[in-house]
Formats: C-alpha cells, structure tokens, sequence
C-alpha cells in the first residue's frame, strides 16, 4: 500500500492516531461541510453521506491526483434510542448528554467513505456501549476536565476517567473512538489488489 496518496478527510487528531496504527503513510487534510442531518435520511445514510461529502469536498482540493490517490471520510455520531447524539454546543449540553447516557446502552454508529478514482465506496459500522452510572460531581469533573465539545455524545471513551464507566461495549473499539479501522483496511487491501 505504499505506493497509495492515502488522504484522511479529517481534523481530528484521534482519527489521524487511529489511521497511524495501521502503519500506512497518509496525509490529513480537515474538510469544512455542513454537518448537519437531512430529516428525509436515516441515521445511517446520514453519516455516510456526510462522510462521502468531507471526502468529496478534500478530493477537489488535491492539486496531484493520480489513480493511486485515496481519500477517507467519515462521520461518527451516537444514538440513544432512535435519537442522534452529536457535538454539544457547550459545556451545559455535554453535561446533559451525559446524564442521559449514563446507566444506559447505546450505539456509536460511524458512516465511512472511501473515495478511488471514479469509485466511492460507503458503509457504516455500530457498536454498543454501556455507561455505568455517574454522580453529579462525576459528570461535572468529567466534563470540566475533558472539555468534550468536540465529541459525538458528549465523551471520549479513550478518556482516562470515562474508563471508570465504561461497563461494556459489543463491537468495534476503534470504531467508538472514530473509525472502524478493520473495515478500512479491509477496503484498502481489497483496493490494492485491484
């Protein structure tokens, strides 16, 4: 795969950390869209085409394409019932995120899209996690100290104290920090053999 331009559609520092552990050289490049769900979409289709859109919107940008150019894109929200969990706003909103979640199961669901020449390929990937319950003061430290309103729901579950609370999860680890690596590589492999 190293004769792959691999381009992570992405600002995100976990997704660029995740993306290093497959040990594949890449490049990040953020990509501004509009984030925001299309009613008539399902949660699903909702990701996974906000993540076609940040890899669309980076793939125009590259000034050397070439048939081996492949840009990643991908979109992580939580869901707790049928209700999508992104960004909160402020601390006040994280705050209640958290106390909606805790001492319940969840999904964090992530769309992906990778783009290669002509074709894109899109999927998604869940998994669930459980919360134990939280104190007050709980949420409060962990909010006050991890600042997470840059995360889907409100947590990071690579953050040293949600390691308290974290009871179970089913499914795919990395998925739940941000990308669902075997998958992707699994569709890069698949690339290379092309």
């Amino acid at each position: 795969m190293s004769n792959l331009n691999i381009v992570l559609a992405s600002q995100s520092p976990r997704r660029r950390e995740l993306l290093e552990l497959m040990q594949i050289p890449f490049t990040s490049v953020p990509a501004h869209i509009d984030e925001t769900f299309d009613p008539e979409l399902s949660i699903a289709e909702n990701i996974m085409s906000i993540a076609e859109q940040k890899a669309r919107a980076v793939a125009n940008k590259q000034t050397k394409h070439s048939d081996g150019t492949i840009v990643i894109g991908a979109d992580t929200t939580v869901v707790y019932g049928e209700m999508p969990l992104g960004k909160p706003p402020d601390s006040e909103a994280a705050y209640g995120m958290l106390e909606t979640l805790q001492g319940t199961t969840h999904e964090v669901m992530t769309g992906f899209a990778i783009l290669h020449g002509e074709s894109c390929r899109k999927d998604f990937e869940t998994t669930r996690v459980t919360i134990a319950p939280m104190s007050e003061q709980e949420i409060q430290q962990y909010v006050s100290e991890q600042k997470p309103i840059d995360k889907a729901g409100s947590y990071g579950i690579q953050d040293p104290y949600m390691s308290c609370f974290i009871q179970r999860i089913e499914g795919c680890y990395y998925n739940v920090v941000g990308l669902p690596l075997s998958r992707i590589y699994s569709v890069l492999r698949h690339l290379t053999l092309l």
